[in-house]
């Protein structure tokens, strides 16, 4: 099977509180699955593309249900390897006082042990794009070098590469966060950050600053994740010498939201697919922000994750024929 978009990182358990409290006061949690670009992976398969994925799980339980659900999505597990030494990774998420809290149990995982020489460097070479994030740089040095070991066999093919830089804090210092990330997306061509990590790392606060902050080092578009707001596009201006960059805001789609984790993996998602697909940023934007809005609808991180039928009825598109 020919492969559209290859995706690197490490998946994760997910345990999700059911209601609202600290982790120890909720009585109940929804088992699902996380990882950013395992989520990324989910939701761009159920976009209508064709998609890979290369990590390593543990020998036990959860790594099995990873292998159940990328199957049943879709997902090509062909470089998905097993580790017996080492666990695939959990985590909790609370939700108090309009936030959510996250605890992870990932040190030493699977994925974490991931090294360059570990790669299908043909595989990544015959898909169209390679998508990967900062927190799979973020869990160990063998794996940051394994990203980037990913990138340099892309680009040396010329395969596309999408990039989220997913900053979290509790993995790595600031600083280092910041230099590995901003390499990152010089070598990246489509970008997605959110506003909060964009304002962590560039130390800048006006969200069209900080779009143009970023097309400034390299990539051919850069997408401001807004959250609640929405999303801001910013593209590299055309023509010789280049005209000024170009930003444009949009707004979001108005849902009833319940639970935002993973709206930033599937707005990536459904991003990269209609890039893929020939369409313009705008209109990429314009998905993806649907798609991530209909992600908030329900808990978790993969199963509120709409197919693309849904997207386009809450855009109208197919009554416009789009």
């Amino acid at each position: 099977m020919s492969i559209d978009i290859v995706a690197l990182g490490e998946p994760m358990l997910e345990f999700n509180a059911s209601e609202e409290g600290t982790l120890f006061e909720v009585g109940a949690f929804l088992v699902g699955w996380g990882g950013d670009t395992s989520n990324f992976s989910v939701a761009a398969s159920r976009a209508g593309s064709r998609v890979g994925y290369i990590t390593r799980l543990g020998e036990d339980e959860f790594g099995e249900s990873f292998l159940r659900l990328w199957q049943r999505e879709g997902v090509d597990t062909r470089f998905v390897e097993r580790d017996p030494a080492a666990p695939t990774g959990i985590y909790f998420i609370s939700r108090a006082e309009g936030r959510h809290h996250f605890t992870y149990y990932r040190k030493d995982s699977a994925a974490s042990r991931m090294t360059p020489d570990f790669l299908p460097a043909d595989y990544i070479r015959n898909a169209r794009l390679l998508h990967v994030s900062g927190i799979s740089q973020g869990i160990s040095d063998a794996a940051c070098d394994t990203v980037f070991a990913a990138v340099g066999v892309a680009r040396a093919a010329g395969v596309l590469v999408s990039y989220d830089p997913n900053f979290r804090p509790k993995l790595w210092p600031l600083e280092r966060a910041r230099a590995v990330i901003h390499e990152a997306i010089r070598q990246a061509d489509l970008v997605f950050p959110s506003l909060e990590d964009a304002r962590a790392l560039s130390g800048l606060e006006d969200p069209e600053e900080i779009a143009r902050y970023y097309l400034d080092l390299g990539p051919k578009v850069v997408v401001l994740k807004l959250g609640g707001d929405g999303a801001m596009l910013a593209t590299s201006g055309e023509g010789e010498p280049p005209s000024a960059p170009v930003t444009r805001r949009f707004p979001p789609q108005k849902v009833e939201s319940v639970d935002m984790s993973g709206a930033g993996d599937t707005f990536d998602a459904y991003f990269v697919h209609g890039f893929l697909s020939g369409w313009s940023p705008e209109k990429c934007t314009q998905f993806a922000n649907a798609a991530a809005a209909l992600t908030t609808t329900g808990l978790g991180c993969v199963t509120p994750v709409p197919v693309r039928s849904r997207v386009e009825a809450l855009l109208g598109w197919k009554e416009e024929g789009l």
